[in-house]
């Protein structure tokens, strides 16, 4: 019992040794050999400088992918547009998804089914992309003869005639278009042919095939 007594002391007091030994400073040190001396610790900024960094705002989102002008951008710039990027939703008028498609679009597009269509986000980039070809196709010889016009206090792009066309329908942004901008085409939540045209120009969509026979496959 007392050598177990005495174990039960000696143990944790040599472990406190031990501890007090390690963490104890070695006096052997040279603080000299550890002096700042003739270094150069001068960090202060110019006056100029700190004015520029108190006034930028502080991002948030540091690790965004910047898309800019190109394909990825032209589509993730209209699909905020149409359902801030929601495959999952359904408008108050029926029309689905990321890029909100009616269904008689779909069904030039070999799809006849919405419901599948609305829970396939594989699906609706395919269905973009073909509807994106078929609208060049039926609109080819108008961006070969207005691209780069001034039409309504708009320049005209492809891109914005695709964006357009995703809108209101191939046939209404070549009324546009012929019309020098007197047939505007709104849909029922104030989109017109004319802001999509502006909102959605110089995109790079060159990427694009013209094809008369698009469709989508999986």
């Amino acid at each position: 019992m007392i050598k177990s007594s005495v174990k039960n002391i000696v143990i944790p007091f040599s472990i406190c040794v031990l501890i007090a030994l390690a963490l104890y400073p070695n006096s052997t040190l040279n603080p000299e050999s550890y002096s700042t001396e003739g270094l150069e610790l001068n960090y202060n900024i110019s006056e100029d400088l700190a004015m520029v960094a108190q006034d930028k705002p502080t991002q948030q989102n540091l690790f965004t992918p910047h898309l800019g002008k190109s394909f990825e951008g032209f589509k993730e710039a209209l699909a905020f547009k149409e359902s801030r990027g929601d495959y999952f939703t359904v408008n108050t008028l029926g029309y689905l998804g990321k890029y909100q498609f009616g269904s008689e679009t779909l069904k030039l597009l070999g799809i006849y089914t919405p419901n599948q269509f609305l829970y396939n986000p594989e699906l609706q980039e395919k269905a973009f992309i073909a509807n994106a070809e078929r609208n060049k196709w039926v609109l080819r010889k108008d961006i070969k003869r207005f691209e780069g016009k001034q039409i309504s206090g708009v320049k005209i792009t492809e891109s914005g005639i695709l964006a357009a066309a995703h809108l209101a329908g191939p046939g209404n942004v070549k009324k546009f278009l012929r019309s020098y901008g007197s047939h505007n085409l709104s849909d029922a939540y104030g989109s017109s042919v004319r802001y999509y045209m502006k909102k959605f120009s110089g995109y790079d969509t060159s990427m694009i095939t013209p094809d008369k026979k698009a469709r989508v496959t999986l």
